[in-house]
């Protein structure tokens, strides 16, 4: 059964959708859901990549049209049965299945969650995709900050500069 804050990611990412929003755009909404509940210590990730999966799989079963990743086989076909539970009616789990998921969910860290692990995989990320989308991304930021934003990211990217300096 979805819990309550399940429900209003799942009703984020309809609203989302009625927007014309991208699939990408609706599954954030789990994604986002899936850090808080990792740092609130609902349950655990051992990486961001694993947070990340999970929030994805979750607006797969919501009935997100998310393509299956571009991994190892079987990722993929574990993705197309997400991707079909999506499309018929939910079923009921096992209460016992269901704590046993929660507790070895919950061995799990919530470091993985911090904004520096965050932070370290969005760059990371960026790196894989080229200098020219990092280019292009920090001109949409530029235009998407406005001038309080942009003062507060200059000011913090001089904390940086002066931090990095000092170490």
């Amino acid at each position: 059964m979805p819990t309550n804050d399940d429900q209003e990611a799942l009703e984020r990412a309809r609203e989302d959708a009625r927007e014309g929003k991208s699939p990408s755009t609706q599954a954030g909404e789990f994604v986002r859901e899936e850090i808080d509940h990792v740092r609130e210590g609902k349950h655990g990730a051992a990486s961001v990549k694993q947070a990340i999966a999970i929030g994805l799989s979750k607006a797969r079963r919501a009935g997100v049209k998310l393509p299956p990743p571009k991994g190892p086989a079987k990722i993929r076909a574990q993705a197309q049965r997400h991707l079909r539970k999506g499309k018929s009616p939910q079923r009921k789990v096992s209460q016992t299945r269901s704590r046993a998921t929660l507790r070895a969910l919950q061995q799990e860290g919530t470091g993985s969650v911090s904004p520096r692990a965050l932070s370290q995989q969005a760059r990371s990320s960026a790196r894989r995709r080229g200098a020219t989308a990092r280019h292009n991304s920090a001109e949409k930021a530029v235009h998407t900050k406005g001038k309080t934003g942009l003062r507060a990211a200059a000011r913090k990217a001089a904390r940086t500069r002066q931090r990095k300096r000092a170490a």
